[in-house]
């Protein structure tokens, strides 16, 4: 199955996350098919970028977004 996730980048206690699209047997900060998107939380209010097509593409094929990317896609007004 394929899920949309998030991969940690950044140094400890500074986390940035690259918004993907993986297999879910794929580890964490693994291989990974596309990247859609970046989330950065460090900053005030946290910054949120997201292809819109590619997500909505990824999503019409069947792809399961993790609970967190989940609530990323409704704020966006991408996912309802």
């Amino acid at each position: 199955m394929v899920k949309i996730r998030l991969k940690r980048l950044g140094m400890k206690k500074n986390p940035f996350y690259r918004i993907i699209v993986a297999d879910e047997r794929a580890p964490r900060d693994g291989k990974f098919i596309a990247q859609i998107g970046t989330y950065d939380p460090t900053r005030e209010p946290s910054v949120v970028k997201i292809d819109e097509e590619a997500a909505k593409q990824w999503l019409a094929k069947g792809a399961q977004p993790t609970e967190t990317v989940a609530r990323l896609l409704k704020n966006a007004g991408i996912q309802k």
